[in-house]
């Protein structure tokens, strides 16, 4: 559908939810899939348009709270962002609550959007000022901030404005538009603000980079199921929820994924060729079905160490006296794909209850791969948890990533991980992580 009639036909009144999802989705690769979007609405006309904004952002499937100036409540109310996001609005400081709701709002959001961005707001927030809680929000985040201007033209052309543009802008400050076009004060010019599937996109693309432009990536996640019987298996804790994250950041960071997943109840990430296993044995098969063209593994499934050697064939019937279950090591899949001859860099995972870089570097050589992601469990951290952190060790390096939600923590480790395999690139000319680069980029 051409440019102007898809805007038109995705703004009109009542468009169905399922037709407004195959319209964001066909733009471009969504990427906003489980993202914090905090969006800043400020008091101008244009508001009526944050309303649907919100809408597309949770149709594209980001989690989306909104903080309005008090100016923007005079032209939209709180209640149709709260029905429409599903959260509570913050409306500045009024509300007791709010105490140090700012801190809590800037931790929790994984880019800020102010839409409108009124003259008043961009000098505002040009001054790192903190008279209202939007302000105070984005002075207090270190999450990206974009701003989506919309004023009257004259004052968008202002050479106040125009500076106070500026200096965001040096600070890195997105500035998403205006678009030039009729304005509600009956002149025409710039200071329109974007239309609603524009900053969706803009968004979208902010998660996007090309750290792994180009390779071939391949993720395993999730725990594995060892059959004892029909009924019962051995298995662990494991959420999948650190490997889908990982996979849904190496996907942002260009790489083409395929993810080998355990039995979890998550849904795939978008555009990443996901395959559910259970057993430990069908996820050795099926991650070295993929190594021929894989240039990078980053083994993050918690598979099993033992299965039951000779499972039954029949339900085991509850008895009075103990019994004992005979077990063999299963597959070692990490260290299987080390030893390929022609192998991908190798990262894995250790989760740990102490002694945490002893044992990550023990593992590391032991498997004989490029880095090892070592996590405490416990604590409220690792398994079965929305939160993680990581120490990363490598040949002649260590890396704390902080405590932090798994998206966010995922994307910090792929970054680490692009900033590695670009190391060992260029220290090894012409090998197979340059060639297959040029491969995939071709």
């Amino acid at each position: 559908m051409p440019g102007q009639l898809f805007d038109n036909a995705l703004n009109q009144p009542g468009m169905p939810f399922p037709l407004l999802k195959v319209l964001v989705h066909s733009r471009a690769m969504n990427f906003l899939r489980g993202k914090r979007i905090l969006l800043g609405v400020s008091g101008g006309i244009a508001a009526y348009k944050s309303a649907e904004l919100v809408r597309q952002l949770r149709v594209a499937g980001a989690f989306v709270r909104v903080v309005m100036t008090p100016a923007a409540s005079e032209f939209i109310t709180a209640r149709t962002f709260q029905a429409l996001s599903g959260e509570r609005v913050w409306c500045d400081w009024s509300d007791d609550r709010t105490a140090m709701e700012h801190i809590e709002l800037a931790r929790w959001a994984e880019t800020i959007l102010v839409a409108p961005a009124t003259a008043d707001t961009l000098a505002r927030l040009a001054q790192g000022r903190a008279d209202d809680l939007l302000a105070a929000v984005c002075l207090a985040s270190n999450a990206p901030l974009a701003v989506a201007p919309a004023m009257n033209q004259a004052m968008w052309r202002h050479a106040a404005t125009q500076h106070n543009v500026l200096v965001m802008q040096q600070r890195g400050v997105s500035v998403l538009g205006p678009a030039s076009g009729a304005q509600a004060c009956g002149e025409t010019g710039p200071g329109r603000m974007l239309e609603p599937v524009e900053l969706v996109e803009h968004l979208s693309a902010s998660f996007a980079n090309g750290l792994l432009a180009g390779l071939k990536v391949v993720v395993s996640a999730g725990p594995t199921r060892e059959p004892l019987d029909p009924v019962r298996f051995f298995s662990n804790r494991s959420s999948g929820k650190m490997g889908y994250a990982v996979a849904r950041a190496a996907r942002e960071a260009g790489a083409l994924v395929d993810l080998v997943s355990g039995p979890v109840v998550l849904e795939s990430p978008a555009g990443v060729d996901c395959v559910r296993v259970e057993t430990a044995a069908e996820m050795h098969r099926e991650v070295m079905a993929r190594m021929a063209d894989c240039d990078l593994y980053i083994g993050a499934a918690a598979v099993a160490d033992y299965r039951p050697l000779s499972p039954a064939g029949d339900k085991i019937k509850k008895q009075e006296q103990t019994r004992s279950v005979e077990l063999e090591p299963v597959p070692d899949i990490l260290a299987a794909v080390a030893a390929l001859e022609q192998r991908p860099l190798c990262v894995g995972f250790a989760a740990e209850t102490g002694r945490l870089e002893e044992y990550a570097q023990k593992k590391r050589i032991q498997k004989g791969v490029e880095m090892i992601a070592a996590n405490r469990v416990g604590k409220g951290l690792g398994f079965e948890t929305d939160d993680n952190e990581l120490l990363l060790v490598w040949d002649g390096g260590s890396c704390l990533l902080e405590r932090d939600h798994k998206p966010i923590l995922a994307r910090r480790l792929i970054e680490q991980i692009a900033a590695l395999y670009a190391r060992l690139a260029k220290s090894k000319s012409g090998s197979k992580p340059v060639e297959h680069h040029a491969k995939h980029s071709a």
